[in-house]
């Protein structure tokens, strides 16, 4: 083995000289990287070395951190590496408190870590300094040659003085950047600490979702530097989430507020179903979801941080943040965000709560108007009157569907009886408890239909100032009934059919989805088959309403019903004008049995109320005689010459029993005019038309 060169004194008190410059100067740096940095200069001056090295100890892995500060050549391999305690020289120096050499690096087999980095950058000669103060270890200060024996004692002793100046700087950069890190980290804390009072104040102030999250997003922004942020709220009766809202001022728009987002292959549905907040990359969002992965890619986010909400167990949603840069968010980011989703997720159930009173107030009060709407409308329906072999069959397809959630589709001419059908379908169904909204698509403007069927925004159209809601959203788990479908404008078929498919539509003027799960009950007296043919209704609608047809047949194919209607309506009538009509003569029944009825039972019933009103006495004066129909055939003129026969007998056989029974007497309160409900001078009248005398009073 040769000796190490010897040093000059002269040498010797150049290099005392440089190590005070070195001590003045080093011992002004706060930050390791400048004096590192400042190392690599003025150490050159003293020592001559090809590397130099600073082992840092971390003392709670007990690892050291070799760092390669300065050499000419190319380093192998890392700049930076990490070697255990007891496997390092740098171990040893400190337990001994004195240096480590090795003049000939191939013989270091007690190292093999150490002896693999000096071995493949060619260093043959090595030394470590132990790096300490009276506080603490700090790590060694290592030189390196390319030469074997490169340093004598007296380099060696040098070497030590230099590494007690190194290590009162190095003590002194970690304490200042420990002080700066926990000053980093007060402040962090501090702002999380406003966030959260920031987010609990909006708690407290906020009754609707989505100034809630503008305020929370606008903290967490300012917070934490975002460049994204949204709210998905669970949506039970989809089994998905739908994007509340979002805070992405620089997006592309690939991410869209009411976007439906699925359980299934979705990062948001994943931490939904686990219950546990994540931080992923790009890369780690992909494997979980390709979509979200790409969608993510095509916006840029390299890093997200998604955490659900609950409440008392039910699934709310989720709160999703993300960020450009890769590896932005720490363990603390998601504790911190895991902290305001439990408080959000309070105030969200407070929020969805009071937007549901708010929808049930006011779908209340749509209700009210609906049903005094209805109270002030001309049905009079208590049941369903008629025992004809044509309504029965009718009836019985009604209890065949009405269990069903079945679409019924109900024709029939005008006055048939069709919502009558309709209200017996949602009373027979298991939505007897929800609503039954009715809706004339002929009564209504065109222009103003589709308000009517999906509701508006404030503000929608002109003339639209307070927010409607639409007949479908109050038909909602009750039956939804359009009568005179065939009159729906070709361009509103599209929304209907989609309603019917997908269940859910937009109100007028916004862009919120709203679902309803209305049963459709639709009639018509048009031929929709043939208006298909024509291109005057959608085909894909008519076979969606046409699942189960039902046709309910016209008063002329049911005649053996007429007696029970008009019994019926001169009963409903009569008690409503406080009249007493015990009587319906015969041949005033046989003409209303015989009459067509073109307007079917709506005209019965409205000749009904008009010959109550007209009928003085207790005997049903029915005008027969504006019942006209077409123009009558010879056959009908004698049958129509015969009933008048017939009803002047019927009234002279009537005014014959109440003379028997009053012992001939007209007037009084036993006579004969008291008994048939007229005047007393009528029935004289009628008496002398017909020839028939009587005891005066």
């Amino acid at each position: 083995m040769s000796s190490s060169p010897q040093i000059h004194p002269n040498e010797i008190r150049a290099r005392y000289e440089a190590l005070l410059e070195v001590a003045e100067s080093i011992a002004s740096h706060r930050q390791l990287s400048t004096l590192f940095a400042d190392l690599n200069l003025r150490l050159q001056r003293l020592i001559t070395f090809d590397f130099i090295g600073l082992t840092l100890l971390d003392p709670e892995s007990r690892v050291f951190r070799l760092h390669i500060l300065q050499t000419d050549r190319t380093v192998v391999g890392d700049r930076a590496y990490e070697v255990p305690f007891d496997q390092a020289p740098t171990g040893k120096a400190l337990d001994t408190r004195q240096p480590y050499y090795a003049p000939d690096c191939g013989a270091l087999h007690l190292y093999p870590i150490l002896e693999t980095i000096l071995r493949a950058n060619s260093i043959e000669s090595f030394c470590t300094l132990p790096l300490f103060t009276a506080r603490r270890d700090l790590g060694g200060l290592n030189f390196g040659s390319l030469h074997k024996n490169a340093y004598s004692p007296e380099d060696i002793e040098f070497m030590q003085q230099v590494a007690r100046q190194v290590a009162v700087a190095v003590d002194n950069a970690l304490n200042y950047e420990s002080a700066r890190a926990y000053e980093e980290q007060l402040a962090r804390e501090r702002d999380r600490l406003r966030a959260l009072l920031e987010i609990n104040n909006a708690v407290v102030s906020c009754l609707s979702a989505r100034p809630l999250f503008q305020a929370i997003s606008a903290s967490l922004r300012r917070t934490f530097n975002l460049d994204y942020a949204s709210l998905l709220i669970y949506d039970a009766e989809a089994r998905a989430l739908r994007l509340e809202m979002c805070d992405f001022p620089t997006g592309s728009g690939v991410i869209r507020e009411n976007a439906v987002i699925p359980l299934e292959d979705t990062v948001p549905g994943y931490v939904l179903r686990t219950r546990e907040g994540r931080i992923l990359s790009q890369e780690e969002a992909a494997a979980i979801s390709k979509s979200t992965g790409e969608i993510m890619s095509r916006e840029g986010l390299r890093s997200v941080c998604c955490v659900p909400m609950f409440s008392h167990g039910e699934a709310l949603g989720t709160i999703n943040v993300g960020s450009r840069r890769e590896n932005f968010f720490t363990a603390q980011d998601l504790q911190f965000f895991a902290q305001a989703a439990a408080q959000v997720a309070i105030a969200l159930e407070n929020a969805l709560s009071y937007q549901r009173i708010e929808e049930l107030n006011a779908r209340l009060a749509e209700e009210k108007v609906y049903l005094e709407d209805e109270i002030r409308t001309d049905h009079r329906f208590e049941e369903i009157v008629g025992r004809s072999r044509a309504l029965n069959a009718v009836l019985k397809q009604v209890e065949t569907v009405a269990p069903t959630d079945s679409t019924v589709l109900i024709y029939g001419e005008t006055g048939t009886g069709k919502e009558l059908l309709a209200r017996a379908i949602h009373d027979l169904s298991s939505r007897r408890q929800g609503t039954f909204v009715k809706l004339n698509c002929a009564a209504i403007p065109t222009g103003l239909l589709e308000s009517e069927m999906f509701g508006h925004e404030k503000g929608a159209f002109t003339g639209a100032i307070a927010q409607r809601i639409g007949r479908f959203e109050l038909a909602h788990r009750g039956t939804m009934f359009l009568d005179e479908v065939g009159e729906i404008p070709f361009e509103l078929q599209t929304k209907l059919l989609r309603v019917l498919q997908e269940r859910e539509f937009e109100r007028l003027g916004s862009s919120r989805t709203i679902r309803t799960d209305a049963r459709l009950v639709a009639a018509t007296n048009r031929d929709l088959s043939l208006m298909v043919e024509e291109r005057q209704f959608r085909a894909d609608l008519y076979y969606r309403l046409n699942v189960f047809p039902i046709t309910v047949p016209p008063l002329r194919e049911r005649r053996e019903d007429i007696p029970l209607l008009v019994r019926y309506f001169v009963q409903q009538y009569a008690r409503r004008m406080n009249r007493k009509i015990t009587a319906i003569p015969a041949a005033t029944m046989h003409a209303l049995e015989r009459y067509h009825w073109p307007g079917n039972i709506r005209e019965l019933q409205n000749f009904i109320e008009r010959a109550v009103i007209v009928s003085p006495g207790s005997t049903l004066d029915a005008p027969i005689r504006e019942l006209k129909g077409p123009k009558p055939s010879s056959t009908s003129t004698a049958s129509a010459a015969s009933g008048t026969v017939t009803l002047a007998a019927a009234e002279r056989e009537a005014i014959l029993r109440a003379l028997a029974e009053s012992d001939g007497r007209v007037g009084g309160a036993e006579g004969a005019a008291a008994k048939l409900g007229m005047k007393r001078t009528t029935l004289q009248a009628k008496m002398r038309k017909l020839g028939i005398g009587g005891k005066d009073t």
